[in-house]
């Protein structure tokens, strides 16, 4: 159950009052570091939705279980001036010193305004790209290089598929999930050049009826393995598996809700983001600021394999994971075109996965039937 605070929404006045006397997070890096600490957890959907918001309250759980830390949550709270109230109720109601703000949205304006009027408080946010010099320093991101799941996620569906053609349902197209989508289009083409990629945007995190039209669409047009960027793939993963086709999932896995269907996936690991934030405040060490990592730093995993996974696919796909980890293998290169025609990657570059124009992704590879505007 969600734990609610009724007039956490309604304490504007507190907030000020409490920031203007300066009491707001009033302790000392010193005292901090040797304090019981609250952390905020805000999430955009509900936590038992089998993926983006079941990712991170999974690592909320673990990390109730840490000495010395209480965690106050709150679920279902939209991308609107409604997160920084949430925040104002966490901070001056149940004294979180640490706000993880973690959907897309909660970013700009409103967790930077909050980080700005409270600069004792500490808060990370998941995706964004904060900028040194322009964003408060109490402020954060933190992300994985997930893409590199969704790639393997690829390399399994191209040993899989007998149509040769792939589904990708996506929420927005944003840098994140066009890297998402890229990457999956290329692990499949690797396998096989001809292999397409069907993608179908619903416009929101969570629209679960255009959620299982574009499922349905894509399976009448001959998609047999699909894939998603949404918050809870839950629909997605059902409607495919009960018209017969197989399914790679995401942020958790949702493997026993279609077990002769699920294939693999690509998961998350916040936990691994939330220790490092959570040590560093214990500690008085200066707020992470900007932290990524991949399948090496324990950000993100792999699914485990399904059972109609033939062992050719498995010993490809390993292979390649096998890579990444080594540093060994760069999913975008050149020579690399758009689904327009035009070069996006010039012949001989390699992009690092550190390499911040990655995040700012604005296009969809060969072979992506669909639009990235």
């Amino acid at each position: 159950m969600s734990i609610k605070q009724p007039n956490r929404r309604e304490s504007l006045k507190t907030l000020a009052a409490l920031g203007a006397a300066g009491t707001l997070g009033g302790f000392s890096q010193l005292a901090f570091a040797q304090r019981p600490i609250t952390v905020g957890v805000i999430y955009v959907g509900p936590r038992d939705d089998y993926g983006y918001n079941q990712a991170q309250a999974e690592a909320a759980a673990a990390v109730k279980k840490m000495p010395g830390i209480k965690v106050v949550e709150e679920e279902n709270v939209p991308e609107t001036a409604a997160v920084q109230k949430t925040m104002t109720g966490m901070i001056a109601q149940d004294g979180a010193s640490l706000v993880f703000a973690t959907s897309f949205g909660y970013f700009d304006p409103h967790m930077l305004a909050m980080a700005a009027k409270f600069p004792n408080a500490r808060f990370a946010h998941c995706g964004g790209m904060w900028t040194d010099g322009k964003h408060p320093k109490n402020a954060a991101s933190y992300f994985g290089y997930i893409d590199e799941c969704q790639y393997l996620n690829g390399v399994i569906a191209g040993h899989m598929t007998k149509s040769n053609k792939l589904g990708f349902i996506a929420a927005k197209p944003i840098p994140q999930v066009l890297r998402n989508i890229n990457a999956f289009a290329m692990g499949a083409r690797s396998v096989k050049p001809g292999i397409t990629t069907s993608v179908i945007f619903t416009g929101d995190w969570s629209m679960p009826v255009k959620e299982a039209e574009a499922t349905n669409s894509l399976a009448d047009q001959g998609v047999d393995v699909f894939t998603m960027h949404v918050d809870g793939p839950k629909v997605i993963v059902e409607t495919a598996a009960k018209r017969g086709k197989m399914v790679c999932g995401y942020h958790a896995s949702q493997a026993k809700l279609a077990p002769q269907a699920y294939l693999t996936g690509a998961e998350w690991n916040w936990l691994t983001a939330y220790t490092t934030f959570i040590e560093a405040a214990r500690s008085g060490k200066p707020h992470p600021n900007f932290i990524r990592g991949g399948l090496k730093d324990g950000y993100v995993k792999m699914s485990a394999y399904g059972s109609m996974v033939p062992d050719a696919a498995k010993k490809a796909a390993d292979g390649v994971k096998a890579q990444m980890v080594a540093d060994k293998f760069d999913i975008f290169k050149g020579p690399l075109k758009d689904n327009k025609g035009a070069t996006v990657i010039a012949a001989g570059k390699s992009m690092k996965q550190t390499d911040l124009e990655l995040e700012k992704m604005n296009y969809l590879v060969e072979g992506v039937i669909g639009s990235a505007s």
